[in-house]
């Protein structure tokens, strides 16, 4: 028994995983020594070093900010890409024969009442290719820019709170006496503008000239006044929505940024909605 038991303590502990308990490892991680197995090892400089540090020092790191106090994370504007996947495969949807995707989330302010989310599902449908083409391809040129500028939960509520305000610029602008009342409204215009009155209000900010997004935003809007078809009241309501937002997110001070950032979102949106009510209490009543 005696010799049995010295056997047993003096066995040699193999070394095994924290993360993986069952795995065999003899490779350690250089900074706190411990076995990483495969899945947990990390290239280094020299050697490698296990998950948990790797994630620990990149949380010591301090966060690099754009000059607009966006995260500068590099690589592809993700929620830009994102909004135009999600325009292009709902366009794809609009094509294929007995689904109803443009009956259910077209715009009209006759509708809004009773499916408010029209006022949003909208602006991710489009009328026609070239209408798709057009705005996607706005949206990728001015989104690419102003997304890693503002940081992604900025622009996102920049392009929906702007697609929300052309929005209910139709619905105030329309009236329940003639037909702009059922008159239905599709595309990601309203927030496209609200990009263009963005992108304007930075490079103002910084002194780079502006004239040309001053002349297409001319150009775009008088379009809506000569072509059938094209919405004008979403425009303009975009643009004003996209100019009151781009406004405090640009001219923040640098060390009340989130607080002002979060503030205008929230009162914007508060502003829309008090907008949408009051304009239906009346019909309501």
């Amino acid at each position: 028994m005696t010799e049995h038991a010295h056997g047993q303590i003096g066995t040699p502990q193999v070394p095994v995983c924290p993360r993986h308990p069952d795995r065999v490892s003899y490779v350690r991680c250089q900074r706190c020594a411990r076995p990483a197995c495969p899945e947990c090892q990390r290239p280094a400089p020299v050697g490698i070093q296990c998950v948990d540090c790797v994630n620990e020092a990149r949380a010591r790191m301090p966060v690099t900010r754009t000059v607009l106090g966006g995260r500068a994370r590099g690589g592809r504007p993700v929620v830009t890409i994102t909004l135009i996947a999600l325009c292009v495969v709902l366009y794809l949807a609009q094509r294929v024969p007995g689904l109803t995707v443009t009956g259910s989330f077209i715009f009209m302010p006759a509708l809004g009442v009773q499916e408010p989310y029209r006022f949003l599902s909208s602006a991710f449908l489009h009328g026609g290719t070239l209408h798709l083409a057009l705005n996607m391809y706005a949206l990728w040129i001015v989104g690419s820019v102003l997304e890693p500028a503002l940081g992604r939960w900025r622009f996102t509520a920049l392009y929906l709170l702007s697609a929300f305000g052309g929005s209910v610029a139709v619905l105030l602008l329309a009236s329940p006496a003639d037909p702009s009342w059922s008159t239905s409204v599709v595309g990601a215009s309203g927030a496209v503008f609200g990009l263009f009155s963005a992108i304007f209000i930075v490079m103002r900010k910084f002194g780079r000239d502006a004239t040309q997004i001053l002349i297409l935003i001319a150009l775009n809007f008088f379009l809506g006044f000569v072509f059938a078809g094209i919405s004008w009241q979403s425009h303009l309501g975009g643009a004003i929505t996209g100019a009151v937002l781009a406004l405090a997110y640009a001219h923040a001070p640098r060390d009340r940024r989130t607080l002002v950032g979060v503030a205008a979102t929230v009162g914007v949106a508060v502003i829309l909605v008090a907008l949408v009510v009051a304009r239906y209490a009346p019909l309501l009543g």
